[in-house]
């Protein structure tokens, strides 16, 4: 059977998760996070949470007078994996946000593209 998947998709209301954390990667990295490097943070934040969806994406924004491009993280956490408890989840947030700036400060560590390399 050859089923063949749709090269675009529109979805008008996605499903939010119950929290997202963008890490401004390339502002910082001069570049965009490796499969290697999104492995890496995977293993760090998959013990706080059991299961994460992460989005390592160039983004492009242009209107008639500015194009910008910049290459971002987006770590998603489904709702039903937050603790209910006001306290506990702003715990939760505050270690997934620490964990994920750690990861970042490492890889920019690691290697660090300057401007002028790009």
């Amino acid at each position: 059977m050859n089923v063949e998947a749709p090269l675009a998709l529109a979805t008008t209301h996605p499903d939010r998760p119950g929290l997202e954390i963008r890490v401004n990667f390339g502002v910082f990295a001069g570049r965009g996070a490796t499969p290697a490097e999104i492995d890496d943070l995977a293993r760090d934040l998959i013990p706080a949470v059991g299961e994460v969806s992460i989005v390592a994406e160039e983004r492009h924004e242009l209107s008639g007078e500015s194009e910008a491009s910049l290459s971002q993280v987006r770590i998603e956490v489904e709702a039903e994996r937050l603790p209910e408890s006001p306290g506990e989840r702003e715990a939760l947030i505050q270690q997934l946000v620490a964990a994920s700036e750690r990861w970042a400060e490492a890889c920019i560590a690691d290697r660090h593209a300057e401007v002028s390399e790009l």
